[in-house]
């Protein structure tokens, strides 16, 4: 493509040397560039991608584009080489994206879900009730990426770098996807990953304290800052507005036409006459023009407000009464409230709580039906909000009834520092607890104490099949070392 076409709708830039040269690819990483390409050159929270332009010349880049206020002499870029100068380049990266990969987000229809919590699981039952529809769906998010039950990778984040996820929609587009379901982070929203998508419909799920952290947002108005970016991008919205949040979302008079769902208040989507047990919830709800009873398999409170955006969504882009019922109550999502079988027929549940309100509605929802102890397992992530820890080491003593205290995704942080600041929070209380600062042993103390009237939450790692330490990521599927401790049992 024309670098003068890979450059359109870009203000204010400035340009050295030839626009109509072909390029071929584009990439910020300077590793992935090769002959006839563009290296985007980015200032990340590590590292100045500027460093790397030599690199990327050498394999094969004929064009540059640099971030306005660079020394432009010290980077010694050969004459031969094309330079735009752009006052942001991650923007401009991410509508490069869009050209270069002839805007594949217009092809389809696009649904983001944003919020703190919940945007899996209503990404998940979203996907579901269409396919049940008979509708070709793809799925971008924290997990993985599908298209129909094809998983085309795992994700190492919740929304790609702009170029990838402009590459991953044209794909679908290719594969002749109809509907693209997304997790729009926080992140791709402040950074610009989501630019120039073509959002048709946005979903706000709730909002509440996480990513405080000097690599994410400072603060919480930076984080919601971040989230209302979305509904700048979309025709038409679903809002929860039982969250404080989500009633200001609501209110917004920017040109997106705002729909509601909820519970306790006024909303247009209500659910009413909620029943929850210990494997799943119903509820009643308006589906078309009668009030039906919607049953999931997946227990607690949260699911219904999940299920009311999906069910708006899904409404929205056609989907029949018999369609919604029957997805939801089949769907099930990898790491969120997952019941691991096991030989000694315990109850472990694997979740992905890694917030405050997460883990408090987690350990709610299963305090309520548990005949027996709730045993908490969990630990917080390194290099993120340190904030939350002894929050949630207060939580966790209040609401279980024995928490094993230990280590998760410690990244580049002392394992053993960030147990003592979640302990620092569960001493305010008179739960039990136990420090283990390796999770393998804390799983197996969990499962050498529990009964068949316990139940152990494993929280915190959802999914994820690795542990991340010191920049390195070793497997680690909770699933598979349920398994291995329960066997080495027998």
């Amino acid at each position: 493509m024309e670098l003068k076409k890979i450059l359109c709708d870009l203000k204010d830039l400035k340009a050295k040397g030839n626009l109509d040269i072909d390029i071929t690819n584009i990439s910020s990483n300077s590793q992935e560039i090769k002959e006839n390409g563009m290296f985007i050159a980015i200032k990340g929270f590590e590292t100045d991608g500027h460093k790397y332009i030599a690199d990327a010349i050498k394999n094969g880049a004929i064009a540059v584009m640099i971030e306005e206020g660079v020394n432009f002499k010290s980077l010694n870029i050969p004459e031969n080489i094309t330079v735009i100068m752009s006052k942001n380049t991650r923007y401009a990266q991410a509508i490069c994206g869009c050209n270069f990969y002839d805007d594949p987000s217009k092809k389809l229809k696009l649904v983001g879900i944003t919020g703190t919590k919940g945007k899996t699981t209503t990404t998940f039952m979203i996907k579901s009730i269409l396919e049940k529809q008979g509708k070709k769906v793809g799925l971008i998010g924290t997990i993985a990426t599908y298209i129909g039950d094809k998983k085309i990778e795992d994700s190492d984040r919740t929304t790609p770098e702009s170029i990838k996820l402009q590459k991953i929609l044209a794909q679908m587009v290719k594969e002749k996807v109809e509907v693209v379901i997304m997790e729009v982070s926080s992140q791709s929203l402040k950074l610009d990953r989501v630019a120039g998508c073509d959002f048709d419909i946005g979903v706000f799920t709730n909002f509440s304290e996480d990513h405080i952290s000097p690599k994410e947002h400072p603060d919480m108005q930076d984080y919601f800052e971040s989230k209302l970016k979305l509904f700048d991008m979309c025709k038409l919205a679903f809002v929860n507005v039982d969250d404080i949040y989500g009633l200001k979302v609501s209110k917004l008079n920017n040109g997106c036409e705002m729909h509601t769902y909820g519970i306790d208040n006024h909303s247009e989507l209500l659910a009413k006459d909620i029943t929850i047990t210990n494997s799943y919830v119903d509820f009643k709800v308006k589906l078309g023009i009668k009030n039906e009873r919607v049953k999931i398999g997946i227990p607690g409170r949260f699911s219904v407000y999940n299920a009311l955006a999906a069910i708006s969504v899904a409404q929205k882009l056609g989907a029949t009464t018999d369609s919604i019922k029957e997805a939801l109550l089949e769907v099930k999502i990898p790491g969120r409230s997952e019941l691991v079988d096991n030989k000694k027929e315990l109850v472990i549940m694997i979740d992905y709580a890694h917030s405050p309100e997460s883990l408090e509605n987690i350990l709610s929802a299963v305090k309520t039906y548990t005949k027996g102890k709730v045993i908490s397992v969990f630990g917080c992530g390194g290099d993120r909000d340190s904030g939350k820890r002894s929050v949630m080491g207060e939580i966790s003593g209040k609401i279980a009834d024995y928490t094993i205290i230990t280590s998760d995704n410690p990244r580049t942080e002392n394992p053993e520092q960030i147990v003592n600041e979640i302990e620092q929070g569960i001493k305010k209380t008179n739960g039990k607890y136990i420090c283990i600062v390796d999770r393998v042993e804390a799983i197996k103390h969990a499962i050498s104490i529990a009964t068949k009237r316990d139940i152990i939450v494993l929280a915190g790692k959802g999914h994820e099949p690795y542990q991340e330490i010191n920049n390195v990521k070793y497997p680690f599927d909770e699933r598979i070392i349920v398994k291995q401790i329960i066997d080495e049992m027998k």
